[in-house]
């Protein structure tokens, strides 16, 4: 039998923020790789754009319209995707918002609490009920999961003006460190992934900029933006039975950054 590990035919993954960006990205991988998809995203225009680009690949795809800071929306939306696909197999928690300031003096408490709530509480709800539904099964004898959450470079480098988005990337580490270790029994292993720069919406700004692009992107062993598409391999990696071992780790994909 050829070695065929990356085949997810019969899997489900769920993906938050799956509707543009890096979960596209990965969600499109996904899809392509054979897994049935469900993707959430709080904006009902970009779902249904999303979830048209994933039809073409032949595979069930379901959009919700989600809110992940929203405990109860995200426990109702795990039942309504169990009960519509009939597992879930990988759970990405990838939605997150920006949120800085013109100097760590002058941070606002409203955008510290926003991106808390979405960066940090969506997460810790969406892991959560994943976990619910990936123990349940295991105790029923079909143990198994893969649970990912997306961190950020920032959460291991300093991203000054950016305070509250590097203590909510950085406070998700250690978040998937215990769930994997809790949940190992079970089969269900939980790995991060630290995204570098990447042209997404969230730094459109910044793609723009004769100096940033100069002064930081030039520094990039790479000598390039990351794209969405960067993390496909990663997400169909870790989605497979190739990462049945692999858990409680922190996975850079930011083209040699940290390290130059």
């Amino acid at each position: 039998m050829a070695y065929a590990p990356f085949d997810l035919k019969g899997k489900v993954a769920l993906i938050t923020g799956g509707n543009r960006g890096i979960g596209l990205g990965m969600a499109e991988a996904l899809a392509q790789a054979g897994a049935d998809v469900v993707i959430w995203g709080s904006n009902a225009e970009a779902n249904l754009k999303a979830e048209g680009k994933l039809d073409q690949y032949g595979v069930r795809v379901l959009a919700q319209r989600v809110d992940v800071a929203d405990e109860h929306a995200v426990a109702a939306a795990m039942v309504e995707a169990v009960a519509a696909m009939g597992r879930v197999d990988t759970v990405i928690a990838n939605a997150g918002i920006g949120g800085g300031a013109a100097s760590f003096a002058e941070f606002p408490t409203d955008v510290y609490r926003r991106v808390l709530s979405v960066n940090l509480d969506g997460v810790f709800f969406t892991l959560r009920e994943a976990c619910k539904h990936m123990v349940e099964r295991a105790k029923a004898g079909d143990p198994g999961g893969s649970l990912v959450v997306t961190s950020s470079l920032s959460a291991i480098d300093g991203a000054a003006r950016n305070e509250a988005y590097a203590a909510t990337k950085g406070a998700v580490i250690p978040m998937i460190k215990a769930i994997a270790v809790e949940h190992a029994r079970y089969g269900v292993r939980a790995n991060a992934v630290l995204p570098g720069w990447i042209a997404t919406d969230m730094t459109a700004g910044a793609q723009d900029s004769d100096v940033f692009n100069s002064k930081v992107i030039s520094r990039v062993p790479m000598r390039r933006w990351g794209e969405p598409e960067d993390f496909g391999g990663i997400a169909v990696y870790l989605a497979s039975d190739a990462s049945s071992f692999h858990t409680g780790d922190s996975l850079l994909i930011d083209g040699g950054y940290a390290i130059f």
